[in-house]
């Protein structure tokens, strides 16, 4: 016996056999009952569905996408939206020993000996018809503030930025999980058959720590439900142009001949990865005309310019990432995320906060009225927040006017807007440091169980079988917040 036809026999076991005899059974029946016509709706809906598993997911869906502005590194709560006037009283104090010892700290101040607490030299107002508390330095996202759902009694596990920002993304400290645009890509699909389901843009602060990509990995799902990178330049795409001669009708018969190639060894092997493979050329493809026009914003008119600031004509900035966004909530792309990088102050907090506040204040508010004004915030839901907050003691000398805070997991804020949840309110709250949850506490699995409620799923029931064991997003955890809900 050949090789290639012992591999081919060696794959088609009496399991195989049996399940595709099974179905094919199964579709006679049903097409006796249902006329081929049916039969073919009715399969193609079940088989293909945009890609996703779900169908129309298991419940009506108040969101259809979302937008998620990641802000990596871990922005001070104090320094934003959780406002603590008692901190100016204990200012220059020692933290009590019975509040510190309460939450961990990092190792970067385990050879600090005095923490002395230290309250925000920046000035907060309340705002709109909620009296939300917010910082002097998000003017812009001030006037927002009566479309914003701000939760202030997140708290998370994770005290070092790579394994935070895994938790948040994929639901597990340890990198190699889905994160939740994949989770979203497999069970909903897509919207629009020529970009992909997840998109990821990313921008650049400060310093700050390095992004891994595994963030927006795919991890144990197939491949193409990976987010799929947009930069700034003129390949927003790598290798999506055709090299140079080739022309795309050519690029096509490649594609038609390789397509076969893969078709054959996934007959012959049924390994899912081949099918991504497939998915991934095709999409590529359609990409090669979609992606150029997406993000070309020269025809957008002035006045939206204007209010997203000047940052907008720079390819590459926070600015640009998210009117680029709401262009690609305009198609249908079912999950957008975007990182801005450089809110890790352990030191020289106030100026470095000050810039982060600066390249990123308007454009957010701008995206969130840009999509109001649309009417597409009604089914987009926007996020805001990074992986952990900050302490309340100074990380390193205390002066007049400098200071920096250390990674604080016990406590941090977040904001969503939009499709399904209440706007106008402010949820949870923190001790009079801002050290631990005293209200209404939120845990990153309770976040991003309420988040796929809002697209229609339950966090439960979307799991993938992976070495043995299912698998979610929530892990074993985790609860719609239903006070959120609208």
């Amino acid at each position: 016996m050949h090789s290639s036809e012992q591999k081919k026999s060696i794959s088609q076991t009496r399991r195989d056999f049996l399940k595709k005899s099974g179905m094919g059974l199964g579709a006679m029946a049903l097409s006796s009952l249902l006329g081929g016509e049916a039969l073919a709706n009715s399969l193609g809906a079940a088989i293909s569905n945009n890609g996703g598993v779900l169908g129309q997911g298991h419940f009506p869906a108040k969101a259809k996408r979302i937008i998620y502005l990641f802000q990596s590194g871990g922005p001070s709560q104090i320094e934003t939206f959780d406002y603590k006037p008692a901190l100016e009283k204990w200012h220059g104090q020692e933290i009590p020993d019975s509040i510190r010892g309460t939450q961990r700290n990092s190792g970067m101040v385990a050879s600090q000996s005095t923490f002395p607490l230290v309250s925000s030299i920046y000035n907060f107002k309340q705002y709109g018809k909620s009296g939300a508390c917010v910082s002097e330095l998000f003017p812009h996202t001030a006037q927002i503030v009566d479309d914003l759902c701000i939760v202030r009694s997140m708290y998370t596990e994770a005290i070092n930025h790579e394994p935070a920002v895994m938790f948040v993304q994929t639901g597990s400290m340890i990198s190699g999980r889905p994160s939740i645009g994949s989770w979203l890509s497999y069970g909903l699909g897509s919207d629009n058959e020529n970009l992909p389901n997840f998109v990821v843009m990313t921008s650049h602060g400060g310093g700050g720590q390095p992004l891994n990509s595994l963030a927006w990995g795919s991890g144990f799902l197939p491949s193409h439900h990976q987010g799929v990178q947009f930069r700034s330049g003129e390949e927003p795409v790598l290798f999506l142009n055709n090299p140079h001669g080739v022309h795309a009708n050519d690029r096509r018969r490649a594609l038609d001949r390789i397509k076969a190639f893969n078709e054959h060894q996934l007959d012959m092997w049924g390994d899912p990865e081949i099918n991504s493979k497939i998915n991934q050329y095709e999409m590529a493809f359609r990409m090669q005309a979609s992606v150029p026009e997406t993000v070309d914003i020269s025809n957008e008119p002035d006045y939206i310019y204007e209010m997203y600031g000047e940052d907008v004509k720079k390819p590459g900035t926070y600015a640009r990432n998210c009117l680029l966004a709401r262009k690609l909530a305009e198609q249908d792309v079912k999950f957008i995320q975007l990182y801005h990088t450089g809110w890790d102050q352990h030191g020289g907090l106030p100026r470095g906060i000050r810039h982060q506040a600066q390249d990123t204040d308007q454009a957010t508010a701008a995206l969130v009225k840009d999509l109001k004004q649309r009417g597409l915030l009604d089914d987009t839901l926007v996020i805001w927040g990074g992986e952990f907050g900050r302490t309340s003691f100074s990380q390193g000398k205390l002066t007049a006017d400098n200071y920096g805070r250390d990674h604080h997991p016990g406590c941090f804020t977040m904001w969503m807007a939009g499709a399904g949840v209440k706007p106008g309110i402010v949820y949870g709250e923190t001790d009079e440091f801002s050290y631990n949850v005293v209200k209404d506490p939120v845990h990153v699995h309770d976040f991003q169980a309420t988040l796929m409620h809002l697209l229609g799923i339950d966090h439960e029931r979307l799991t993938y079988k992976y070495q043995g064991r299912r698998f979610r997003l929530t892990d074993v955890h985790g609860h719609v917040v239903k006070d959120l809900l609208a």
